[in-house]
């Protein structure tokens, strides 16, 4: 059995990546500074395993934390879940984004190196291609002109990697480019709680509609798509956590840095997503135009292929799927993890 450190696991994505890798037989421990995140997440991904992992509270930042961490558990690969990750957010500020994203993924590689740890996923972000030279999205794409610090952030962790992967040939790294990741776990017992008003487009809309929010504000309508509004990828949670797992057993033969798309390559609009989510919910969701947020782009969604072609991964789930297993997680969550 393997022993993974999942940074960042009691979060959203790196919840259902820990369960994913629990149920395929892996060794968990989670570092979590619980900034925005639930340690109750842990313990429902615990019930849904029906395995026990480690958890220890503590921020990437604490270079003396993860060297106690190395000397005293040998693992065998980190997943890098743990940042800041609101686009609206990051330019009101931008610094607590590049101390928080960039300066703490600097310490946990450092930590690693230290501790002869080599091999890496690292939870990235389609907003590193900036407003897109091509769509859908290949690999090939140029990066390097993101629109906010958030992308600006994720693509110097990424400029990082490739010149430690120059610098040490012992590195084996996974660049995993999200786009926008949807949906919850088919239980309904883990999901997506956002701190305060959600800076997502479907959690808001999840808010609404069930009264916690009085309407959805549609960020732009003059947009150069075909109803105004900007169109994004949205992919299955779960799905996305699988692919962590194939990028994970990619890296046994693969060295050297590697960079994969995980979306679906489709595009689906803010008000297509609006209309599904009414469709799967029954609930009508009150909407208002609202100006364009700074930093944000028209269209955005992926080409999977190379995805599908080196990890044999692709995505399964539709967009009904996500709509209904996001709203089954909304109903039987309420008020989130606060619950317990």
């Amino acid at each position: 059995m393997k022993k993974i450190l999942v940074t960042g696991g009691a979060g959203y994505i790196g919840s259902h990546t820990t369960l994913a890798l629990l149920n395929a037989g892996f060794e968990i421990v989670v570092l979590d500074n619980l900034s925005n995140s639930s340690v109750e997440a842990l313990s429902r991904v615990e019930k849904i395993a029906g395995r026990a992992l480690t958890f220890i509270e503590g921020d990437i930042r604490n270079g003396t934390l993860l060297g106690q961490f190395f000397s005293e558990h040998s693992v065998d690969a980190v997943l890098h879940f743990a940042g800041l990750k609101a686009v609206g957010e990051s330019v009101m500020q931008p610094l607590r984004y590049y101390d928080n994203n960039v300066h703490g993924s600097q310490v946990l590689l450092q930590a690693m190196g230290n501790a002869g740890v080599f091999n890496f996923v690292f939870s990235s972000s389609a907003t590193v291609y900036g407003d897109p030279a091509q769509i859908p999205i290949p690999e090939s794409c140029p990066v390097g002109q993101p629109t906010n610090p958030y992308g600006r952030s994720k693509l110097m962790v990424e400029d990082m990697l490739r010149d430690l992967a120059v610098s040490d040939p012992r590195w084996h790294i996974a660049i995993l480019r999200y786009f926008n990741p949807v949906g919850a776990h088919e239980s309904g017992l883990i999901g997506e709680d956002p701190n305060g008003i959600p800076n997502n487009l479907l959690p808001y809309v999840l808010q609404v509609a069930v009264g916690k929010l009085s309407e959805l504000s549609v960020f732009g309508q003059d947009y150069p798509t075909p109803d105004g509004t900007g169109i994004r990828d949205y992919i299955h949670v779960v799905d996305l956590a699988d692919g962590h797992l194939k990028a994970l057993a990619a890296l046994e033969t693969l060295k050297g840095v590697h960079f994969w798309n995980l979306g679906t390559g489709q595009g689906y609009s803010v008000l297509e997503i609006v209309q599904a989510f009414e469709a799967a919910s029954d609930r009508h969701v009150p909407c208002r135009i609202a100006p364009r947020r700074p930093g944000d782009i028209a269209t955005c969604y992926a080409d999977p292929a190379k995805a599908e072609h080196e990890l044999g991964w692709k995505s399964k789930r539709g967009l009904d799927e996500m709509m209904r297993d996001a709203w089954r997680w909304q109903l039987m969550n309420p008020n989130g993890y606060a619950q317990g």
